[in-house]
Protein backbone atom coordinates (compact mmCIF):
# COMPACT_ATOMS: atom_id res chain seq x y z
CA UNK A 1 0.00 0.00 0.00
CA UNK A 2 1.26 3.33 -0.59
CA UNK A 3 2.34 5.77 2.21
CA UNK A 4 2.27 9.28 2.60
CA UNK A 5 6.57 10.29 2.65
CA UNK A 6 6.93 12.84 4.59
CA UNK A 7 9.57 15.49 4.51
CA UNK A 8 9.78 15.54 8.52
CA UNK A 9 9.62 11.65 8.35
CA UNK A 10 12.88 11.67 6.33
CA UNK A 11 14.43 13.79 8.77
CA UNK A 12 13.66 10.98 11.13
CA UNK A 13 15.09 8.36 9.08
CA UNK A 14 18.52 7.29 10.27
CA UNK A 15 19.65 5.58 7.55
CA UNK A 16 18.65 8.52 5.43
CA UNK A 17 20.66 10.85 8.10
CA UNK A 18 23.63 8.11 7.93
CA UNK A 19 24.16 8.56 3.87
CA UNK A 20 23.80 12.42 4.07
CA UNK A 21 26.61 12.81 7.03
CA UNK A 22 29.02 10.18 5.36
CA UNK A 23 28.76 11.80 2.15
CA UNK A 24 29.48 14.80 3.21
CA UNK A 25 32.25 13.15 5.14
CA UNK A 26 33.72 11.81 1.62
CA UNK A 27 33.83 15.17 0.30
CA UNK A 28 35.20 16.68 2.98
CA UNK A 29 38.45 14.26 2.53
CA UNK A 30 38.39 15.60 -1.10
CA UNK A 31 38.60 18.95 -0.10
CA UNK A 32 35.13 19.99 -0.92
CA UNK A 33 32.91 22.96 0.30
CA UNK A 34 30.51 22.06 3.51
CA UNK A 35 27.30 19.33 1.87
CA UNK A 36 26.41 18.31 4.82
CA UNK A 37 22.85 19.45 6.85
CA UNK A 38 23.06 22.64 6.64
CA UNK A 39 23.49 22.84 2.92
CA UNK A 40 20.64 20.45 1.95
CA UNK A 41 18.19 21.71 4.53
CA UNK A 42 18.52 25.07 2.76
CA UNK A 43 18.10 23.21 -0.45
CA UNK A 44 15.09 21.44 0.86
CA UNK A 45 13.44 24.94 2.29
CA UNK A 46 14.66 26.95 -0.62
CA UNK A 47 13.09 24.64 -3.55
CA UNK A 48 9.53 24.81 -1.35
CA UNK A 49 10.11 28.68 -0.97
CA UNK A 50 10.40 28.68 -5.21
CA UNK A 51 7.11 26.15 -5.65
CA UNK A 52 4.82 27.76 -3.07
CA UNK A 53 5.81 31.43 -4.04
CA UNK A 54 4.40 30.12 -7.94
CA UNK A 55 1.29 28.48 -6.55
CA UNK A 56 2.05 24.66 -6.51
CA UNK A 57 0.36 22.49 -4.03
CA UNK A 58 1.38 21.76 -0.72
CA UNK A 59 2.33 17.74 -1.23
CA UNK A 60 4.55 19.36 -4.65
CA UNK A 61 6.57 21.45 -2.49
CA UNK A 62 6.74 18.48 -0.03
CA UNK A 63 8.21 16.41 -2.57
CA UNK A 64 10.65 19.26 -3.56
CA UNK A 65 11.79 19.53 0.52
CA UNK A 66 12.66 15.50 0.12
CA UNK A 67 14.54 15.79 -3.16
CA UNK A 68 16.49 18.85 -2.12
CA UNK A 69 17.65 16.86 1.47
CA UNK A 70 18.61 13.65 -0.43
CA UNK A 71 20.05 15.13 -3.41
CA UNK A 72 23.45 15.19 -2.49
CA UNK A 73 23.50 11.34 -0.88
CA UNK A 74 25.49 9.58 -4.08
CA UNK A 75 28.30 11.21 -2.82
CA UNK A 76 28.88 8.49 -0.59
CA UNK A 77 29.78 6.83 -3.65
CA UNK A 78 31.73 9.09 -5.52
CA UNK A 79 31.49 12.57 -6.33
CA UNK A 80 31.58 11.74 -10.31
CA UNK A 81 27.88 10.75 -11.37
CA UNK A 82 26.87 11.35 -7.91
CA UNK A 83 23.32 12.90 -9.06
CA UNK A 84 23.13 9.78 -10.89
CA UNK A 85 23.85 7.51 -8.40
CA UNK A 86 22.16 9.19 -5.38
CA UNK A 87 18.95 8.83 -7.65
CA UNK A 88 19.30 5.03 -7.75
CA UNK A 89 20.17 5.17 -3.83
CA UNK A 90 16.76 7.65 -3.36
CA UNK A 91 14.36 5.14 -5.31
CA UNK A 92 15.86 2.15 -2.81
CA UNK A 93 15.03 4.35 -0.42
CA UNK A 94 11.94 5.60 -1.03
CA UNK A 95 10.55 2.37 -2.33
CA UNK A 96 11.08 0.51 0.82
CA UNK A 97 8.82 3.67 2.47
CA UNK A 98 6.13 2.26 0.22
CA UNK A 99 6.02 5.68 -1.38
CA UNK A 100 3.72 6.33 -4.66
CA UNK A 101 6.16 5.41 -7.80
CA UNK A 102 4.74 8.79 -8.94
CA UNK A 103 6.25 10.90 -6.39
CA UNK A 104 9.13 8.63 -6.45
CA UNK A 105 9.59 9.27 -10.15
CA UNK A 106 9.65 13.52 -9.44
CA UNK A 107 12.18 12.83 -6.73
CA UNK A 108 14.94 10.43 -8.37
CA UNK A 109 14.84 12.33 -11.90
CA UNK A 110 15.29 16.28 -10.09
CA UNK A 111 18.35 14.29 -8.06
CA UNK A 112 19.52 12.55 -10.98
CA UNK A 113 19.15 15.72 -12.98
CA UNK A 114 20.44 19.03 -10.82
CA UNK A 115 24.33 18.54 -11.12
CA UNK A 116 25.42 21.02 -14.05
CA UNK A 117 27.53 18.62 -15.88
CA UNK A 118 24.02 16.93 -16.87
CA UNK A 119 21.24 18.86 -15.25
CA UNK A 120 17.95 19.50 -16.96
CA UNK A 121 14.98 21.19 -15.64
CA UNK A 122 12.48 18.22 -16.50
CA UNK A 123 9.79 19.49 -14.49
CA UNK A 124 9.11 21.70 -11.47
CA UNK A 125 10.51 19.69 -8.75
CA UNK A 126 14.12 19.17 -10.74
CA UNK A 127 13.99 23.06 -12.28
CA UNK A 128 13.49 24.41 -8.60
CA UNK A 129 16.13 21.90 -6.58
CA UNK A 130 18.40 23.45 -9.53
CA UNK A 131 17.84 26.77 -8.85
CA UNK A 132 18.06 26.64 -4.72
CA UNK A 133 21.33 23.82 -5.13
CA UNK A 134 23.12 26.30 -7.48
CA UNK A 135 22.41 29.75 -5.63
CA UNK A 136 23.26 28.34 -2.08
CA UNK A 137 26.77 30.21 -1.88
CA UNK A 138 27.95 31.28 1.52
CA UNK A 139 31.08 31.79 3.60
CA UNK A 140 29.85 29.51 6.49
CA UNK A 141 30.12 26.61 3.56
CA UNK A 142 34.34 26.98 3.83
CA UNK A 143 35.70 24.43 6.20
CA UNK A 144 39.39 25.80 5.62
CA UNK A 145 40.38 27.85 8.53
CA UNK A 146 43.77 28.94 6.98
CA UNK A 147 42.88 31.51 4.06
CA UNK A 148 46.88 31.55 2.95
CA UNK A 149 45.93 27.75 1.27
CA UNK A 150 42.64 29.13 -0.01
CA UNK A 151 41.80 28.06 -3.66
CA UNK A 152 39.66 29.42 -5.55
CA UNK A 153 36.52 27.67 -4.56
CA UNK A 154 37.23 28.37 -0.79
CA UNK A 155 38.08 32.52 -1.77
CA UNK A 156 34.48 32.49 -3.73
CA UNK A 157 32.46 31.11 -0.88
CA UNK A 158 34.05 32.80 1.55
CA UNK A 159 34.15 36.21 -0.04
CA UNK A 160 30.21 36.17 0.10
CA UNK A 161 29.13 38.46 3.07
CA UNK A 162 25.16 38.17 2.46
CA UNK A 163 23.45 35.92 -0.71
CA UNK A 164 19.18 36.48 -0.83
CA UNK A 165 17.31 34.65 -3.63
CA UNK A 166 13.62 36.31 -3.38
CA UNK A 167 11.03 37.14 -6.35
CA UNK A 168 10.21 39.96 -7.34
CA UNK A 169 6.59 40.99 -6.12
CA UNK A 170 4.76 40.23 -9.14
CA UNK A 171 6.54 36.91 -9.32
CA UNK A 172 8.05 37.68 -13.18
CA UNK A 173 11.98 37.94 -11.62
CA UNK A 174 13.60 35.64 -9.23
CA UNK A 175 16.24 37.65 -7.65
CA UNK A 176 20.20 36.61 -6.59
CA UNK A 177 21.15 39.47 -4.44
CA UNK A 178 25.49 38.98 -3.49
CA UNK A 179 27.54 40.72 -1.27
CA UNK A 180 31.06 40.01 -2.53
CA UNK A 181 33.97 41.07 -0.34
CA UNK A 182 36.16 41.84 -3.01
CA UNK A 183 39.50 41.99 -0.98
CA UNK A 184 39.00 38.64 -0.92
CA UNK A 185 37.65 37.41 -4.56
CA UNK A 186 37.20 39.67 -7.92
CA UNK A 187 33.46 39.09 -9.00
CA UNK A 188 35.24 38.01 -11.90
CA UNK A 189 36.46 35.13 -9.94
CA UNK A 190 32.95 33.96 -9.32
CA UNK A 191 31.70 34.09 -11.99
CA UNK A 192 35.12 31.71 -13.09
CA UNK A 193 33.52 28.92 -11.35
CA UNK A 194 29.80 29.85 -10.91
CA UNK A 195 28.95 31.12 -14.45
CA UNK A 196 27.86 27.65 -15.63
CA UNK A 197 26.31 27.31 -12.57
CA UNK A 198 24.18 30.68 -12.73
CA UNK A 199 22.85 29.87 -16.57
CA UNK A 200 21.91 26.17 -15.62
CA UNK A 201 19.77 28.87 -12.70
CA UNK A 202 18.64 30.88 -15.84
CA UNK A 203 17.54 27.93 -17.72
CA UNK A 204 15.54 26.09 -14.67
CA UNK A 205 13.65 29.94 -14.15
CA UNK A 206 12.73 29.87 -18.12
CA UNK A 207 10.82 26.41 -17.12
CA UNK A 208 8.49 28.74 -14.86
CA UNK A 209 8.75 31.13 -17.68
CA UNK A 210 10.37 33.25 -15.16
CA UNK A 211 13.31 35.78 -15.39
CA UNK A 212 16.56 34.59 -13.32
CA UNK A 213 18.78 38.20 -12.56
CA UNK A 214 21.39 38.62 -10.49
CA UNK A 215 23.13 41.77 -8.60
CA UNK A 216 26.66 41.49 -7.44
CA UNK A 217 27.24 44.40 -4.84
CA UNK A 218 24.16 46.46 -6.13
CA UNK A 219 25.24 45.73 -9.59
CA UNK A 220 22.83 43.73 -11.85
CA UNK A 221 25.56 41.26 -13.47
CA UNK A 222 22.77 39.09 -15.32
Amino acid sequence: MATVVTYKYIKQNPDIMTYIRRADQALKSLGFTEHSFPHVEKVAEVAAMILTELGYDQRTAELARIAGIMHDIGNVINRTDHAQSGAVMAFRLLDKLSMPAEEICSIVSAIGNHDEATAQPLDPISAALIIADKTDVRRSRVRNDDLLTFDIHDRVNYAVEHADLAFSPDKSTLLLDLQIDTKLSSVLEYFEIFLERMLLCKRACTFFDVRFSMLVNGTSVL
